[in-house]
């Protein structure tokens, strides 16, 4: 007995919600090639601040000389002695401070960025070779012994990222039948044990921080939070394009403008602007300056992260009333239904939606897991 299989409408038309649905991972593709290739691709500084301490006339021929040569690179000026220069590297109001003379010397925090101090060396080390003598280099402000590249916090938010928006798929999707305010307990509960694993991670495990534990535990939960929140509440809208739509915001966007391998002054300008306040960036430099620059500017990153989870909380709301007038809605469409058809045949129709909801949420839920 011969058993042959055709290609017929069926095998048609799954083709076609195959084809339609790869549209998705070749976004996905085309989107982190240009986030992650433009932002990462070619670093280079501009505007980078450095200060050459002294106040005479040798001083400031070098700041000027290094300003020309530069051509935009650099941004340099002169401080009046090395406990300004501190001061301002500090405060993260500048990257370096070279003090020259027979001994030349090189001041840097690497806990601002390890790559930015690294391409601030890299400058006065051509600078010193030029007088004939060795560059001391002085961090005065290093990361903690367990972070000595000072990119483990950027490592920290991809895990708290990916934990939040991971969950946004399931919240979202596999629960979407849920009351909304049943997602975002949900939400709520996931972004406390996504924030403990961080604090976890970022402590005992790894010791990527040495102090102000407490801290990072606080700005891991605003982060997590503002994520979930936000992408419960897109899911009602955007539906099977919500996890392409949070890898947009929470992923492309987000961990190029960070700051965490690369900050904004050795990248391509959009980047920089992004990097004052996409909620990545004020979580990064939030703990930089809490855990290493005696909360410097903390409370600027603060509200870059209260903001983004203010905003997630205003899209769940409204959500919330988009969802009731679906529901009103659709039982109005049931009733006049009712009224109109004989019993049974009403009953036949009200389960056929039924079976065509079900299987819409379950083909939702499959691509945002596979998304994932």
């Amino acid at each position: 007995m011969e058993v042959s299989v055709s290609s017929g409408p069926n095998t048609t038309g799954a083709l076609r919600h195959v084809l339609g649905h790869l549209l998705t991972p070749l976004l996905m593709c085309v989107g982190m090639g240009l986030a992650y290739l433009g932002a990462f691709h070619a670093p280079a500084p501009h505007d980078l601040r450095v200060d050459v301490v002294g106040s005479g006339p040798t001083a400031q021929i070098l700041a000027q000389t290094l300003q020309d040569k530069g051509a935009g690179a650099l941004d340099v000026r002169t401080v009046a002695d090395r406990g300004t220069a501190v001061t301002a590297l500090r405060e993260q109001d500048s990257f370096g401070a070279y003090l020259p003379g027979e001994k030349p010397e090189l001041l840097v925090a690497s806990a601002s960025s390890d790559t930015t101090a690294m391409a601030v060396e890299k400058v006065f080390t051509k600078v010193a070779a030029g007088q004939d003598a060795p560059l001391k280099v002085t961090d005065v402000a290093p990361v903690a012994p367990g972070d000595p590249t000072g990119q483990g916090v950027f490592f920290l938010l991809v895990a708290l990222s990916i934990g939040a928006y991971a969950s946004v798929a399931v919240i979202g999707g596999a629960g979407a039948v849920l009351p909304m305010r049943v997602r975002v307990l949900l939400a709520a509960g996931m972004s406390l044990v996504v924030s403990l694993i961080g604090t976890l991670f970022a402590g005992p495990v790894f010791h990527l921080v040495d102090q102000g534990l407490g801290g990072v535990w606080a700005l891991s939960w605003l982060y997590a939070a503002g994520i979930l929140l936000v992408g419960v509440g897109l899911h009602t809208f955007l539906r099977r394009w919500t996890t392409l739509g949070v890898m947009v915001l929470f992923v492309m966007l987000n961990f190029t403008s960070s700051g965490g391998i690369y900050r904004p002054e050795l990248q391509p300008g959009f980047f920089g602007a992004l990097h004052a306040f996409w909620n990545g960036a004020g979580f990064v430099e939030g703990v930089r300056g809490h855990v290493y620059f005696d909360g410097h500017a903390l409370g600027g990153h603060v509200l870059v992260l209260a903001l983004w989870f203010l905003a997630g909380a205003v899209l769940v709301a409204s959500a919330a009333v988009t969802e009731a007038r679906r529901h009103r809605a659709a039982g109005q469409g049931q009733g006049s239904d009712v009224e109109t058809r004989a019993g049974e045949g009403a009953a036949e129709k009200e389960r056929a939606a039924e079976a065509t909801a079900e299987r819409a949420t379950a083909e939702e839920e499959m691509e945002e897991a596979v998304a994932v």
